[in-house]
Order: structure tokens, then sequence, then C-alpha cells
């Protein structure tokens, strides 16, 4: 396995997320429950988004700058963590619903950049051995977190 398929498979898993929340933030009653969603959310997103720095970004960040996308990515990273704050210390349930959908909305985007774009650069300029080895390390990361 390379961590390119590993990664799209963690993809798999938020997608079906991103639906869940999409079908289920317009019904939500509370604050507490759009915040809790929202705190759910961006939990994975961390962890998933510092395996992917880690190892993706990190090898390949000298093609990201060549062709500008670094700091887009990086940008997205930190629009998304700043809506989910916002949905955190919003006070108004429609407000926090259309900021969490924000949130998905910029998320599935971002996931779609890396899907088209970088993952497909990892495959084109990094070796299908380092692949494979970062595979491996994102194995032991995971292992790591379960224990």
């Amino acid at each position: 396995m390379k961590i390119t398929e590993a990664l799209l498979a963690e993809h798999v898993v938020f997608h079906n997320l991103f639906d869940y929340l999409e079908r289920t933030t317009p019904r939500l009653r509370t604050l507490a429950e759009v915040r809790t969603l929202a705190g759910l959310l961006d939990a994975m997103l961390h962890a998933h988004g510092q395996v992917e720095d880690k190892l993706v970004m990190e090898p390949l960040d000298h093609c990201l700058d060549q062709f500008g996308q670094n700091e887009v990515i990086h940008a997205e990273h930190d629009h998304i963590e700043t809506v989910l704050a916002q949905v955190r210390s919003c006070r108004d349930l429609k407000q926090a619903k259309k900021l969490l959908l924000t949130g998905v909305a910029v998320s599935r985007h971002h996931f779609d950049r890396e899907e088209r774009v970088i993952f497909p650069l990892a495959e084109k300029w990094l070796k299908s051995k380092t692949l494979t080895e970062l595979a491996r390390s994102w194995v032991a990361q995971r292992k790591q977190v379960v224990a």
C-alpha cells in the first residue's frame, strides 16, 4: 500500500461524514448539537491533516511551491479551522448551522484539490518505494493513536 492509497481511504470516510453532516445539520435543534459535530469534524480533520502534512506535503514541499499550491493548501486549512472555531463560539443556532455547513463545503473543496492535484503529484514525483515507506509510517502512527 502507498501513502496516497491510505489517505484516499481516509478521504472516503470523510466524504461519508460530510454527507452525514449535510443531511443532519439542518435538523439540529440546539447549539450544543451543532458545536459537538463541529468539534468532532475539527478533531478528525486535525489528526488527518497532521499526518498528511508530515507524510505527503513535506516531501513535496519544493513541488508545491513551484506549482503555487503550497500557499493555497495552507490557506484552505486555515479557513476550515477558522470557520469551525467560529461555530464553537457562535451564539445563534441558525448562524452556527450555516458556519458548520460552510466548514463542510470548504473541506470538500480542499479534499477535492488534494485528490486531483496533490496525490497525483506525489505519485509522479515520489518513488513508489518512498510512497510505500510513507504508508508504513502512516500505519505506525495510526497504531499509536489506537493504543
